[in-house]
């Protein structure tokens, strides 16, 4: 990287630096005009030089030129006016000035700020591509937060000192010398701000202000987007560069950048065009001075001397100098920024940008085997990992590396390089191959994943998006937006790859297209056991009924498919189902009454305590009182069990009743009730009290509260409930319908319609096997798969468990059609059955179809040497032997 900021920055905005230094010298000339009128006024129609008499009269705007042994030419004779006509014609020149001065001060600071923030968007861009092109050694001596700290924070005051670099002392310093020269020619102004502009001023220059600081945040919170994402790339470089998908991140990254580039532009914009309007209230007031005082000078009630002293305060010269001080300063300032970024991103094995160049063509097939020729690998202490290490592995080969194969592997996925010897595909070194081949004809999966923030879906097909394939079609104003878009990155030297463009590369899945890439993936979920996972966040998941009518449609039907499949199991029982007249002793108090579920928690909380249409209700229907000594109890139950028990204890989890904190808000309202009765308790602690009842389940917490005629009232309650509910609640409420989707509940709820009965112990296993037939046989499987692929995974994948995290990263590179498959114990996580049968399904998905990959796994049990066709053992870094399935040793008497 060029070491100096001003060399770089000169580098990189020659053009329109000379542009704006241009602007810049044409500015002092208004600049200078805008001095010397003042004089003009004052001596001409104010103090009458010129005007010998009463109907005297000048020339106005006369055009002439003296050109040498030519004589005087005249142009334009100018308009003749007398004084008062001239004082108001140069008064309107000077008022003139101002406008265009304010107008150079106003292009010249946004032109400055565009170009700030496009070098600033330009040096973003590029440390964050040798970010992704650092060796994989160097990523084990930085701090990922540091790296984005830097390219987020570090070089935010290089955008800012970019415009100014060369504009400033260029302006600051002409403005100074025209105000220096002048004033030694015909004496220094001193200027006095009228209060009245003042006023003005402090009015609507603090309402525009506003507008910043709302620009301000919205620059922040991209800002903080930005140093979030560069530090997921930092630590899923491995993913990334396995997948070949670089170019992808370079999209994505390019997107974000021409975003904070549009708010800062916006933000550049309003700043520079309040400090216009700033700028022009201020110097309304020479103009008011000029017309107005100097028309009470010509009817004798101003003094001269008083006018010309005012308007003279008016301008002051150490403005530009302290400017010009500032400027060195933050000079100062952002070299050494930029020197210290310079440091750290100054690498010298950077990866050659062509082996991550944009292919939108797909990889040919590589040929030949993959092989470590006399292979070593050393770590950054020192110590030697693998010591002339020399395998070979055919295409077709399934091999089993133990005993420390792991850095072997990382050796094959590209992500360690050697400090001798070579891996080798087909005969080429695989560092001087594009990661467009490697990234797409070599899968590698291990236990160290990286799930990057998103959508379930969008982590399974990260391994499928390395080029933008088929392009977005815009149209009106996101068409204009997009060639803005295309325009400003090519000026900022980013790329104008689409991020909204469709990434996933559906030949390398197998399918034809959008359409049947779901039906492509099922078999790898289905291998790698991630199916069930899937399954179960997507049911758990809510969806809109009217954007997914006809799905919605479809789930309502099943309920009543369930009920004849219970009865046909003799299960009738398992699911206890939501009738309109009858209760349901496996959903709460609050379910039951209600009849449906609440919609909005904040606005039933303020409903319960304060609308009458409750209180009225509980104490028509006789379940007030019931309700509070019911409540009395179980706060009683809690309170016995629980208040002892620190506020972190992992019980405090399951407790639906009452938080931590509300125990002993709930103990001093057990205390007023023993000591004082029930009369002494106010409305708002026994509102408090009834509302436990309402998560109260009897099979659940057998407090043995509900006897049938409570719950025959809580029933007939329902009604009143459900036709009476005031306008004002409306919405806050969905109540039960049999042939109605419940948006507000979960896919498996609405399936069952009910609650799942506390009897059977294995209920919930057994209802979700009965239901994912049930979506097979009704077609809805595959959309219901789907809903779960929208499924948040949070930051680095942590809302999934280790295991599903793993299982995830191998369908991730089983989804792809690959030449070499390389898997570094790949699944830890789980047990030895489970991982014995995952690589039996691995191994028989990926036989089908003629494929017959190369497999590398590197094996934590021994056990399953016997999978595969040839076993390498490693030990101390050195390679122990390599055998075939008939010369190896007995690997299941070595794992006993």
């Amino acid at each position: 990287m060029e070491p100096r900021l001003s060399r770089y920055i000169w580098t990189h905005t020659r053009k329109d630096q000379l542009w704006i230094l241009v602007v810049v010298a044409l500015s002092m000339i208004p600049y200078f005009l805008s001095f010397d009128l003042p004089k003009q006024i004052v001596n001409g129609p104010i103090q009458g030089d010129g005007f010998d008499s009463p109907e005297a009269t000048q020339a106005f705007l006369p055009i002439s030129f003296d050109l040498p042994y030519l004589g005087t030419f005249n142009v334009f004779d100018g308009f003749q006016l007398g004084r008062e006509g001239m004082l108001l014609a140069l008064s309107l020149v000077f008022l003139a000035l101002v406008v265009v001065n304010g107008l150079f001060k106003f292009y010249i600071n946004t032109f400055k700020g565009r170009l700030g923030e496009r070098l600033l968007r330009r040096i973003r861009f590029e440390l964050v591509d040798r970010v992704l092109r650092f060796p994989p050694s160097h990523f084990k001596r930085v701090k990922p937060a540091e790296i984005a700290t830097m390219i987020k924070d570090e070089v935010e005051p290089l955008g800012g000192f970019t415009g100014d670099a060369f504009v400033s002392p260029a302006l600051l310093g002409g403005q100074a010398l025209t105000a220096l020269v002048f004033i030694l020619l015909q004496s220094f102004w001193l200027g006095l701000i009228a209060t009245l502009i003042v006023a003005v001023q402090a009015v609507i220059i603090p309402r525009m202000r506003k507008r910043l600081l709302v620009l301000g945040r919205e620059r922040q919170l991209t800002a903080r987007e930005l140093s979030g994402r560069v530090s997921e790339i930092v630590d899923g470089i491995g993913a990334i560069r396995g997948h070949d998908t670089s170019n992808y991140e370079r999209a994505d990254i390019a997107a974000r950048l021409g975003r904070i580039f549009k708010i800062r532009y916006d933000l550049y914009q309003w700043k520079f065009l309040v400090k216009f309007i700033n700028n022009f209230l201020a110097q309304v007031t020479p103009f008011l001075f000029y017309a107005i005082g100097g028309y009470f000078a010509l009817q004798g009630r101003l003094d001269i001397g008083q006018l010309v002293a005012v308007i003279g305060a008016y301008k002051d010269l150490p403005g530009p100098l302290k400017e010009l001080i500032d400027w060195d300063q933050a000079r100062q300032d952002v070299q050494v920024k930029y020197a210290q970024v310079v440091e750290q991103f100054s690498v010298d094995t950077l990866l050659d940008p062509k082996v991550q160049a944009v292919a939108t063509t797909a990889a040919v097939p590589l040929a030949g085997p993959l092989a470590a020729v006399n292979l070593t690998v050393i770590d950054d202490g020192g110590s030697t990992l693998l010591d002339h290490v020399s395998l070979q592995v055919q295409p077709g080969e399934k091999v089993a590396l133990m005993g420390g194969g792991e850095v072997l592997a990382e050796a094959f996925g590209r992500l360690v390089w050697p400090a001798s010897g070579k891996v080798l595909v087909g005969g080429q070194d695989i560092l001087e191959l594009p990661e467009s081949v490697t990234g797409r004809r070599i899968a590698y999966a291990s236990s160290d994943v990286y799930v990057f923030q998103g959508s379930l879906g969008d982590n399974i097909l990260y391994g499928l998006k390395h080029a933008p394939l088929t392009d977005e079609i815009y149209e009106g104003e996101r068409a204009t937006h997009r060639k803005w878009e295309v325009t400003e990155a090519r000026l900022a030297g980013n790329p104008y790859l689409d991020v909204n463009s469709d990434w996933i590369d559906y030949g390398s899945a197998g399918a034809n297209g959008p359409d049947d890439l779901l039906v492509q993936i099922r078999p790898v979920l289905d291998a790698v056991l991630l199916t069930n996972d899937v399954m179960a966040l997507a049911v758990r998941s809510t969806i809109d009924p009217h954007e997914h009518a006809e799905f919605a449609a479809g789930i309502v039907e099943m309920r009543s498919a369930l009920r004849q499949r219970l009865e046909k199991e003799k299960l009738s029982d398992l699911v206890v189902f939501f009738e309109p007249g009858t209760y349901n002793v496996e959903a709460t108090i609050g379910e039951n009454m209600l009849f449906g579920t609440i919609t909005d928690q904040v606005m039933w909380a303020d409903a319960l305590e304060n609308h009458p249409f409750f209180k009225t209700i509980l104490q028509r229907v006789g379940l007030r009182d019931t309700f509070y000594e019911m409540g009395i109890e179980i706060a009683e139950n809690v309170v016995e069990l629980f208040r002892d028990l620190p506020p972190d204890h992992p019980f405090f989890q399951q407790l639906t009743f009452m938080t931590a904190e509300e125990i002993p808000v709930y103990e001093a309202i057990l205390q007023k009730v023993r000591t004082k009765g029930k009369g002494e308790v106010s409305e708002d602690d026994q509102i408090k009290v009834i509302r436990l009842c309402f998560d109260y389940i009897e099979p659940r917490h057998r407090f043995g509260l509900l006897t049938d005629e409570v719950m025959a009232k809580i029933v007939a309650a329902r009604r009143e409930f459900d036709e009476g509910l005031p306008a004002d609640l409306a919405g806050m409420i969905e109540h039960y319908r049999p042939n109605r989707f419940i948006a507000s509940g979960s896919i498996i709820d609405n399936v069952l319609f009910g609650r799942i009965g506390h009897k059977h112990a294995d209920g919930s296993e057994k209802i979700r096997a009965i239901v994912r037939d049930l979506f097979e046989a009704g077609g809805l499987y595959n959309e219901v798969l789907a809903f779960g692929f929208d499924f948040n995974v949070g930051a680095g994948g942590k809302r999934l468990t280790a295991a599903q995290r793993q299982k995830l990263d191998l369908a991730r590179a089983l989804i792809r059609n690959c030449d070499y498959y390389i898997f570094n114990q790949p699944l830890l996580a789980l047990d030895q059955r489970v991982q014995e049968q995952v690589v039996r399904n691995v191994f028989a998905m990926l036989d089908q179809g003629g494929r017959d990959p190369a497999v590398i796994w590197v094996l934590a049990n021994p056990a399953l040497a016997d999978l595969f066709d040839r076993v390498a053992r490693f030990e101390n870094g050195r390679l122990l032997h390599d055998a075939n399935v008939d010369e190896r040793p007995d690997y299941k008497e070595m794992a006993s």
